[in-house]
């Protein structure tokens, strides 16, 4: 057996009266993969936070080679070997690639310069080992939210970590990148490396993992070799339950055509994009990252600007200047990006779920009106099972998954005929997984137009009743998947040739 190099005793921790972590045991070995696995608010993420030095635990101990210690800072957690991957991005956005990879670390010469040629060229050989081309001199902020989540994994790399936590590493990468991922995985662990991988992708654990650790409600539930365990155990250990179906029956009829667009382009970006989105269906865009699928919704509804094309609304050619305009239009798009670009994180529950129709919940006056905000956010919360111990707590409190199911509850509300849902189960365990596509398919079967843009493939197979396949920002092909007849080879075809 290989010797630990981490271990975690009798960890536990409270936010107020939460109980997040009871009493957690977990350790971590010298050149393993082992995987993190449960339900939003199990307490992964806090776990991982605790051995970063992000979180102090109320008790309980961590030893790093046999040796106490105690890390009050990721600082410190770094300097003993262990670095963290954020799920939600943490890099400065108007600084370079090479500038965030390297800060606090930058490399200077002996008057006190930085040798900013030397940290480029370090961060293009990173990027080589990874097989990703990413310019260092760019800005992050300019790159999609996939390549960011590169740069932060490129981050960890260059600290030389004994131990680098994974939190939900592959949650907006594509098939191609999260291969790449795989293989510097495991080319880590060849040089005894240690990835403590959390993830609801049940799929990729199984494949990459050596051990399975599930938590439930706070607890460890079990920590077992993945040889040893199934989908089915680890999916029931999670739960407390058997779940079946998390992809809904097909539309049971599709309508008139609602939004058409012709010739859509912006420059750059993506060009000449024909389709259309019916009542009753759910239209899925797939591609890899850069082919144009997020651009596009953008630009239908108005948050970045065309430079040509026309967009129909039940066959009106109308013209929508920014989301606002589209919202009143009847189009709601839900961004990939909740944390910059989706929620309030310092304001409520109630708050964000109403953002989206704020002159529903005023009088003529202008005041809020506080009791009707808290009455139909009570509903939302109800129906999509969101964890809150209260419609006033601040979003930035909840999990990731949470603050999700918050984003769609917000998007819902408005009752738009079209909704446009990018990555609508980014960071989401495998029981909202289900319950966000059944709410979808809901959605979809009372007649409202979907279109969902999503990364993972059995997503976008499970839920579409057409796939439109995006390749650099050109459409390649619609696919009719009305009978669930499109295969993963199918759809790779069309994505990358």
């Amino acid at each position: 057996m290989t010797p630990v190099f981490l271990e975690v005793k009798n960890i536990s921790k409270s936010f107020a009266s939460n109980a997040v972590l009871r009493d957690i045991c977990f350790d971590i070995r010298e050149g393993e993969v082992h995987a993190l696995i449960g339900e939003n608010g199990a307490g992964k993420s806090t776990l991982i936070k605790i051995i970063g030095g992000i979180y102090q635990p109320d008790s309980g101990e961590i030893n790093i080679d046999g040796q106490v210690v105690h890390c009050a800072n990721p600082i410190q957690a770094m300097e003993r070997g262990v670095s963290i991957v954020h799920q939600e991005l943490s890099l400065a956005q108007n600084l370079s690639v090479a500038e965030n990879i390297f800060m606090r670390r930058e490399i200077i010469n002996k008057i006190g310069f930085i040798k900013w040629d030397v940290i480029r060229q370090r961060s293009r050989e990173i990027f080589d080992q990874i097989g990703i081309e990413i310019n260092p001199s760019d800005l992050v902020g300019t790159l999609s939210v996939g390549m960011q989540q590169v740069v932060e994994i490129a981050k960890a790399i260059s600290l030389k970590a004994r131990v680098i936590l994974m939190d939900e590493p592959t949650s907006s990468l594509s098939e191609k990148e999260i291969d790449r991922l795989f293989t510097l995985i495991r080319e880590l662990k060849k040089q005894k490396v240690s990835i403590v991988y959390v993830s609801h992708k049940i799929s990729e654990v199984m494949e990459i993992s050596d051990r399975v650790s599930v938590l439930r409600d706070g607890r460890l539930v079990f920590t077992k070799d993945a040889r040893e365990t199934s989908v089915q155990d680890i999916i029931s250990a999670m739960v407390g339950r058997e779940i079946n179906n998390i992809y809904p029956a097909r539309s049971k009829g599709v309508g008139e055509v609602v939004l058409q667009c012709k010739g859509l382009t912006r420059y750059g970006y993506f060009r000449d994009i024909d389709f259309e989105a019916h009542s009753g269906e759910i239209l899925g865009f797939y591609g890899l990252i850069g082919a144009g699928r997020s651009e596009i919704a953008r630009a239908v509804v108005g948050a970045d600007k065309l430079t040509s094309g026309e967009i129909f609304i039940d066959g009106q050619k109308t013209v929508i200047k920014n989301p606002e305009e589209a919202l009143k239009k009847g189009i709601a798009y839900l961004t990939e990006d909740r944390k910059q670009m989706g929620l309030f994180l310092d304001f409520s529950v109630a708050k964000n779920i109403t953002s989206s129709t704020p002159s529903k919940f005023t009088n003529e006056s202008g005041f809020i009106k506080s009791h009707n905000i808290a009455a139909v956010a009570e509903d939302v919360v109800r129906a999509l099972t969101i964890k809150t111990d209260n419609l006033d707590t601040d979003v930035v409190f909840l999990s990731g998954g949470n603050q999700q199911k918050v984003l769609l509850g917000k998007w819902i509300l408005p009752k738009p005929r079209v909704l446009i849902v990018d990555e609508p189960t980014r960071g989401v365990d495998v029981g909202a997984k289900a319950l966000i596509h059944q709410k979808l398919r809901g959605l979809a079967d009372e007649g409202m137009a979907l279109v969902v843009i999503s990364s993972e493939m059995p997503e976008i197979m499970g839920l579409s009743d057409r796939l439109a396949i995006f390749r650099e920002g050109r459409l390649t092909e619609v696919l009719d998947n009305s009978k669930g007849q499109v295969s993963q080879n199918d759809i790779m075809e069309r994505a990358v040739k």
